[in-house]
């Protein structure tokens, strides 16, 4: 087991996890912008060079991996220059750092922005459709993961690049399977054997946890749910685009909520980000946690004794959610859009892909990247990481719509009323729909 070079650390996944906040008010003042965008006409030099401002939003090692990718392509398109230092903000605030530049007139070429905050960027008149530059580009379209595919794809448009890729799966603690004698799970198993497991496992004299659960109820809280609403046969949003999709597979992924908080088998994170949920596992006082490859460092760094396996099902059915984030093109005129287009295309090109994956612990954007060498060093390297790189299979990712928000919030609340006892699965689900419907029907 090795750690995964320049993975992010637990704070900086986080703020790659967040998401669904709700697009600010200055969304209005960016539609009656003038055609000619603030920064629109400058950025090209007498000799004609093309000046391209990045808005990165990261930290630390994945900061530096951008940076040195920028400075290759720098070194090798001379006629663009990648400028990779504007924006001023981390990750989790560049939804409202990139409305307010479309409000005022001045916003750069890319920017980094959640997958889940896409359709509500996507509004904006400036964003630039890369339909044809990415489906016709040097990396064949159906060499992406379909989830990322389905990730940056709007009403049949590609409005965005991806930029970050991941998948859920349970990393498990074989020391506390073999303390409790119980068999490491495999792939196929049911949520009834998980329960099982989590409640064999807990031991309350030992402070010991079967499982855990964000309580917040924020979007670390909801995503989760999604993988048992999918697999039950529900979706995010039901097929006339007014309700929810899931308001009888909703209560049943909660009444197994509801099983373990019974049973005291679940540990609730009572803070944002599910940093104390991640202490308990890696002090080894929690035996499983679902989470992504993003956790896998810390986890080796504690030498925990771990192992990974493919999330529960209801129906024996493999499903899974990824969460891609994405590079945003920005319209500051024709020669800006063609540079910027010409480097997200290379970023994600397998040869710097790759890197980018090891470097800054995301999964492969494409099945090329998969196959190349460096990543099947990488992953040979690291226990467990090929059952995340697996799981894209069978992934899929929330919806681009701009209600998202809402619908999340809302079954973030019916999530955390139901750990922690306020209300029974079914009314916890009334309350949501009642919620997240009356968002649905919101004229966007």
């Amino acid at each position: 087991m090795t750690r995964i070079r320049g993975a992010p650390t637990p704070l900086d996944r986080r703020r790659l996890l967040r998401g669904g906040a709700a697009f600010a008010a200055g969304t209005a003042g960016a539609a009656l912008v003038s055609g000619c965008a603030g920064s629109g006409a400058g950025g090209v030099a007498a000799d004609g060079t093309v000046t391209v401002e990045l808005w990165h939003g990261q930290t630390d090692t994945a900061r530096k991996a951008v940076e040195s990718l920028v400075a290759e392509f720098n070194r090798t398109h001379p006629r663009i220059r990648v400028d990779p230092g504007g924006g001023g903000v981390l990750a989790d605030a560049m939804l409202q750092k990139v409305t307010a530049a479309l409000a005022s007139g001045s916003y750069p070429d890319i920017a980094y922005v959640f997958g889940s905050d896409l359709a509500s960027i996507a509004r904006s008149p400036r964003v630039v459709d890369l339909t044809s530059a990415l489906r016709g580009g040097a990396t064949p379209w159906t060499d992406y993961w379909a989830p990322v595919r389905e990730a940056v794809t709007l009403n049949g448009k590609v409005r965005a690049a991806p930029a970050v890729l991941d998948a859920l799966a349970v990393v498990y603690n074989k020391a506390l399977f073999r303390r409790a004698g119980i068999p490491y799970p495999e792939e196929g198993w049911t949520w009834d054997e998980f329960l099982d497991t989590a409640g064999k496992l807990t031991d309350s004299g030992r402070g010991v946890f079967g499982t855990g659960w964000p309580g917040v109820g924020d979007e670390d809280t909801t995503w989760r749910m999604w993988p048992m609403i999918w697999d039950l046969g529900g979706d995010v949003v039901a097929d006339d685009g007014h309700s929810i999709g899931f308001a009888d597979q909703g209560e049943r992924a909660l009444a197994t909520l509801a099983r373990l908080a019974d049973d005291k088998s679940v540990y609730i994170d009572p803070k944002p980000g599910s940093e104390q949920m991640y202490k308990v596992f890696l002090s080894g006082r929690m035996g499983m946690v679902a989470t992504g490859p993003w956790q896998l460092p810390d986890i080796i760094d504690a030498k925990i004794d771990y192992g990974v396996v493919p999330l529960p099902t209801y129906t024996g059915r493999p499903v899974t959610i990824s969460g891609p984030d994405t590079w945003t093109v920005f319209d500051n005129g024709s020669a800006r859009s063609r540079a910027a287009i010409e480097f997200v295309s290379w970023m994600n090109r397998p040869e710097q892909d790759v890197r980018w994956d090891i470097q800054a612990g995301s999964l492969p954007l494409t099945t090329a990247t998969a196959r190349r060498p460096e990543w099947k060093q990488h992953s040979a390297r690291t226990t467990g990481l090929q059952v995340f790189t697996d799981a894209l299979a069978s992934a899929r990712v929330r919806p681009i719509h701009a209600a998202y928000p809402q619908i999340s919030m809302a079954l973030g609340e019916a999530v955390v009323s139901v750990l922690l006892g306020r209300r029974s699965p079914s009314q916890a689900l009334r309350t949501c729909a009642d919620t997240a419907n009356a968002a649905l029907l919101i004229p966007r």
